[in-house]
């Protein structure tokens, strides 16, 4: 009997993440989600993330492929201390960003479909 291999889409990412607990939820539409996550709860947001899209691109040994660096500058590029994971859906992409706030204390989270 062959396995079903899980379809992985926006949405079910969307609706495993905001199980968790966020301080804000900034916005939840069909292809964009934005939160601030309190850093206390950033481990279960990370493994989350593994367990959805595999091992960060970014920080990474390897540099960047171009069609995600590409991307990822159309929406301002990452900086060191930011988190990218990302899936190739073929014909788009889902990723997701973590943008740790000066304050230690908060981290924004952006997962966007393309």
């Amino acid at each position: 009997m062959l396995k079903q291999k899980a379809v992985m889409d926006f949405s079910s990412v969307r609706d495993n993440i905001k199980t968790l607990s966020f301080e804000v939820l900034r916005t939840d539409c069909d292809n964009f989600f934005e939160a601030v996550i309190i850093n206390e709860e950033i481990e279960k947001l990370n493994l989350r993330l593994k367990n959805l899209f595999g091992e960060p691109v970014f920080p990474s040994k390897s540099s960047l492929q171009q069609k995600i660096q590409e991307t990822v500058d159309n929406l301002g590029g990452i900086m060191p201390g930011q988190t990218l994971y990302y899936k190739d859906m073929g014909q788009g992409c889902i990723f997701a960003m973590l943008w740790p706030w000066r304050d230690g204390v908060r981290t924004t989270v952006k997962i966007i479909q393309k």
